[in-house]
């Protein structure tokens, strides 16, 4: 049996050495002749597995260890009996707290107080509903807008994009990619988006790049049509659009998902699909090696402080988005190495609060976010 992997995928090298022989490639060094005689795939965003890649192949097995499967042709695969996985839900905290660090920072720089707002998530799956909660938890106002959730579950808890584009202060996008169809999303943030908003409110993009439209947005952002943009996702990545970035209140390369935890679950659903397919045995494998953070056990002392800012305080020193938007503007043309090389980041329960002066509802937020509390 024999197995390719792109050699950016962490935690995985010696999980199937003992069961196949294993080639590690980069994503763009993985062609149709070297799957010609290989069983599975462990992919990325960055490889497009589609007839031109897999015909002739004798692949059976393709597992990519990312939420987003758009780089699947699953059409054909279906059709040639290809199985394909990805791996729902396994950044789904590491966004969160990219998005927790976003609204810190932007409640910062334009002196906001997060529980006067109202947000629209748009998109209400494994990520969108994280994002909905921590929202809540802030005291804000939350608009959920998800049409195959509510033709599903009803409409008591959803609400069109519409309300969304009235009432939203700020609006996060967390959809993914779909061409075609009833919920088609390529160019969900077009001309008509963006001159029907009634808030100028800021846009966040953190799902998938061409669910934006790259001249709609900078009209948008020179007609002063929304307040900000702040963009994880670009169209044509690596090869984005540089005058966006320009007039981006936080730009970052695509890496709101890159937490090492997130990796780490993403590799390991990975793993065992795999395995379960063709009888392995590794259903109880698990990575190991996850790096600790730098201080996992920090004081935060809120004498004086509001709620906004002691949670503020304890969010910032797990991810400070700004270091990613300042590295990403400094080295604009390394768009995939600031990605492979992506430093350290843990999610909130890789670090535990020694409180001091911290009131009770704010330590109920802080566990509720995650973060582990020192009691003695």
């Amino acid at each position: 049996m024999k197995i390719i992997i792109d050699d950016k995928i962490p935690y995985i090298r010696g999980a199937f050495e003992g069961v196949a022989e294993v080639v590690y490639l980069p994503g763009s060094k993985t062609t149709s002749e070297v799957v010609k005689d290989a069983d599975a795939i462990v992919t990325r965003t960055r490889t497009i597995c589609n007839e031109k890649l897999l015909t002739g192949s004798s692949v059976k097995f393709i597992a990519t260890a990312t939420i987003g499967y758009d780089h699947i042709d699953t059409d054909y695969c279906d059709a040639a009996g290809i199985r394909w996985t990805n791996a729902p839900g396994c950044n789904s905290k590491s966004v969160e707290q990219y998005i927790a660090s976003t609204l810190m920072v932007l409640a910062e720089r334009k002196n906001l107080q997060l529980k006067d707002l109202c947000i629209g998530v748009v998109g209400v799956g494994n990520v969108g509903s994280k994002v909905a909660r921590i929202c809540n938890l802030f005291g804000m106002k939350v608009l959920l807008n998800d049409p195959p959730r509510e033709r599903a579950e009803g409409s008591a808890a959803f609400v069109n994009l519409k309300q969304v584009m009235d009432e939203a202060d700020i609006i996060t996008l967390h959809v993914p990619l779909n061409m075609k169809g009833e919920d088609t999303t390529f160019h969900l943030g077009n001309e008509a988006f963006f001159s029907g908003l009634k808030k100028k409110p800021i846009l966040i993009n953190s799902c998938r790049g061409e669910v934006i439209d790259t001249l709609s947005v900078k009209v948008a952002l020179k007609s002063n049509l929304i307040s900000g943009f702040v963009c994880d996702c670009w169209e044509n990545e690596p090869d984005i659009d540089l005058e966006l970035l320009a007039i981006t209140e936080i730009a970052t390369p695509h890496i709101a998902g890159y937490s090492k935890d997130g990796k780490a679950t993403g590799t390991e659903m990975s793993v065992h699909a795999i395995s379960q397919f063709f009888g392995l045995g590794l259903e109880s494998w698990h990575p190991s090696g996850v790096e600790l953070p730098a201080n996992p056990v920090f004081e935060l002392d809120g004498t004086g402080l509001s709620e906004q800012k002691i949670v503020s305080k304890a969010i910032m020193h797990t991810y400070d988005i700004r270091n990613d938007d300042q590295d990403f503007r400094k080295n604009t043309a390394q768009f995939e190495q600031l990605r492979g090389d992506y430093p350290v980041r843990r999610e909130f329960p890789a670090f535990t609060i020694v409180p001091r002066n911290l009131p009770d509802g704010t330590l109920e937020i802080l566990k509720k976010l995650g973060f582990n509390i020192q009691t003695t």
